[in-house]
């Protein structure tokens, strides 16, 4: 991916925050790989600065995550883990609870884009939405679920960051 979203006209630097949700990773049990990875894509796609990965367990910890980010100021938050169908995976939840509008069309994209090779990603629950000056998005926890949802999101993340920010549509 290149700088996709220096394009923006007068903007300042768009600045990301990647959270991973893990219980065995934020316990210490293993290693965190696709915040690491989802960074260096956020990056790739222009981000500048990209904080993270703070790695939270699921449930309660990522409401708290998401808060702190939207009130530290960030553009964007995309995270990793806690969207699929086991009884743990509450991220979707924690999402809703902090988000003044979901775009729908962002997660519908995420799920589609690699179902045909993938089809168990049609599983993943997560949301896109703004809170407040927030893009918020939930990317699935694996390595391949976090490129699929970058190879959605990169292209869009300059535009939709923009017009949270009250930019005007471009020809």
């Amino acid at each position: 991916m290149s700088r996709q979203i220096s394009w923006i006209e007068g903007s300042t630097a768009v600045r990301a925050l990647v959270i991973t949700v893990s219980n065995r990773a934020s316990a210490g049990m293993y290693e965190d790989h696709s915040g690491p990875l989802l960074a260096a894509l956020l990056a790739e796609a222009g981000c500048d600065p990209v904080d993270g990965p703070r790695v939270v367990p699921d449930g309660e910890p990522v409401e708290s995550a998401l808060r702190e980010g939207i009130a530290e100021g960030y553009d964007v938050i995309v995270s990793t883990g806690g969207t699929g169908v086991t009884p743990q995976d509450l991220t979707p939840e924690m999402t809703r609870r902090v988000i003044d509008r979901e775009i729908p069309g962002i997660a519908e994209a995420v799920r589609q884009v690699n179902r045909d090779k993938v089809p168990t990603s049609i599983l993943s629950r997560g949301l896109a939405g703004q809170a407040g000056s927030t893009l918020v998005v939930n990317l699935p926890g694996s390595s391949g679920g976090v490129r699929d949802g970058m190879a959605v999101l990169g292209p869009i993340l300059g535009h939709v960051v923009d017009q949270i920010h009250g930019g005007d549509h471009t020809a």
